[in-house]
């Protein structure tokens, strides 16, 4: 039997902790690494080849490692009595229903862990969150912990992960910065200092950065706030090029050329999309609001309703630029997940253009390299209650194509709404001689080589950029 040094379990085999905890187990061996999960297909495929989730990498992370310290299981209770530390990575919704819904996160999940752990541990734990949580839940969670009837001691740490998907395995692997917020006591100190040692298995010591429980949990939700806020502020700069016929990337690059401002995170789109950026500002907005900072909540939000205009007016622009009208229309819809390198559609901003199109009664044709029919369904339900019932004929007026070419054989259109590297190099003559006429592009990634596009014929819209015809006529 493998002796192993220390014994960690996560709950939760998501995005998250999937990942995370099979870039542990590669890079310490001599660490015992369990993740589980109630879902006995997500493990089941886990446990695969064909892993729940996509990304660059990971595949080859979990064959090294599966078997030999890293496992995947539904024996919950196994697992987290034989664990030392204990990862909570679960999912935290935005509340859609009751006291502050539509911005607070749910973190019934968080709490259901910390009674699962309770109720089975036999012996003192280290007890992490991994969630994205508001600040404070560790509080709640230790409360919960403390209520267990066997007289055993609980520390609580908060471990926010850093990822950007499609980059993951590069970022657990080489992160920027590893955060652990713990409780300034001598038995916190501890614990913050065993978890310490575990990343210092190839994070440099100076990239850990420990800090107070509370600093920790705002530090996530603040991180995610500032990236988001350079998007809309990109964007919303767009929406004034496109008026006046400037160039946005060209902005981009000038003031992103200034050291104080940088160049990360300039690049003007359809909008952010993701499982993070709008549920962390919203619970950013509602903590603001709880503690009485109507303007600073006010000011934060204002980052996400920038986002909801940006996707609104790349719709608009659509029905208006192709004569008022999109009823009846096939429309080739490139990209669905709401980045490249990845596979998940959640908040995509792919599916807010394919709602409004479908509003206009159009038909499209979606094509994306790694989303499958279901899970771009359920995106269409859960976020937007685009359904049968809503939309009548859903599923024959959205198609499902095999690659590019199919989707684009006899449409009125194509939107390129996710920047997947495929879509640089298609043959757009063939696509263009597919396509009913005049053929419109509509680039909401701006990775288009605009101008051979309008050599072979196509009516090329995009976002933040100049259209010669009324630049011709401003000049």
């Amino acid at each position: 039997m493998a002796e192993y040094e220390l014994k960690i379990a996560c709950m939760g085999a998501g995005y998250v902790g999937g990942p995370t905890m099979a870039v542990v187990a590669k890079q310490c061996p001599n660490i015992k690494v369990t993740v589980v999960d109630i879902s006995e297909k997500q493990i089941g495929a886990w446990n695969s080849d064909k892993l729940p989730i996509y990304e660059p990498g990971l595949l080859e992370v979990v064959q090294e490692a599966r078997g030999r310290n890293l496992f995947f299981s539904t024996n919950i209770d196994e697992a987290l009595i034989e664990a030392d530390i204990i990862f909570i990575s679960v999912n935290t919704p935005t509340k859609t229903q009751g006291i502050g819904a539509g911005r607070a996160a749910n973190i019934k999940n968080c709490e259901l862990c910390a009674r699962k752990i309770a109720e089975v541990a036999t012996t003192d734990k280290i007890v992490v969150e991994k969630s994205t949580v508001p600040v404070r839940t560790a509080a709640a969670i230790r409360r919960v912990l403390a209520s267990n009837d066997k007289g055993l001691n609980f520390q609580v740490l908060n471990n926010p992960e850093f990822l950007a998907e499609g980059t993951a395995i590069d970022d657990l692997m080489a992160p920027a910065r590893v955060l652990i917020g713990g409780e300034t006591t001598a038995a916190g100190n501890a614990a913050v200092e065993k978890l310490v040692s575990v990343y210092a298995n190839w994070v440099p010591r100076e990239q850990i950065i420990t800090t107070n429980l509370w600093s920790s949990e705002l530090s996530k939700l603040v991180a995610n706030a500032f990236l988001a806020q350079r998007v809309s502020s990109i964007n919303s700069i767009s929406a004034l090029c496109e008026a006046t016929q400037a160039d946005v990337q060209e902005i981009s690059r000038a003031i992103g050329s200034d050291p104080r401002i940088g160049s990360r995170f300039l690049q003007s789109s359809v909008g952010f999309g993701g499982s993070c950026f709008q549920k962390d500002i919203l619970n950013l907005v509602y903590l603001c609001e709880s503690f009485g900072l109507d303007e600073v909540a006010a000011y934060w939000n204002s980052v996400v309703t920038m986002n909801e205009y940006q996707k609104k007016r790349f719709s608009r622009m659509m029905v208006s630029r192709m004569f008022n009208t999109v009823t009846g229309k096939r429309i080739a819809i490139f990209g669905f997940a709401f980045k490249k390198d990845t596979g998940d559609t959640r908040e995509t901003a792919s599916a807010f253009v394919c709602r409004d199109l479908l509003e206009e009664r159009a038909r499209l044709a979606v094509y994306d390299p790694e989303v499958e029919r279901e899970q771009m369904f359920v995106e269409f339900n859960y976020t937007l209650k685009v359904n049968a019932e809503t939309v009548p004929g859903l599923e024959e007026l959205v198609e499902t194509s095999p690659d590019a070419y199919a989707a684009a054989a006899g449409s009125h259109a194509i939107a390129v709404l996710t920047e997947w590297d495929e879509f640089k190099t298609l043959d757009y003559q063939r696509l263009y001689d597919s396509m009913a006429k005049p053929a419109f592009l509509f680039d909401g990634r701006n990775i288009c080589d605009h101008a051979a596009l309008r050599e072979i014929g196509f009516e090329v819209y995009a976002i933040g950029k100049p259209t010669p015809s009324e630049a011709a006529h401003l000049a």
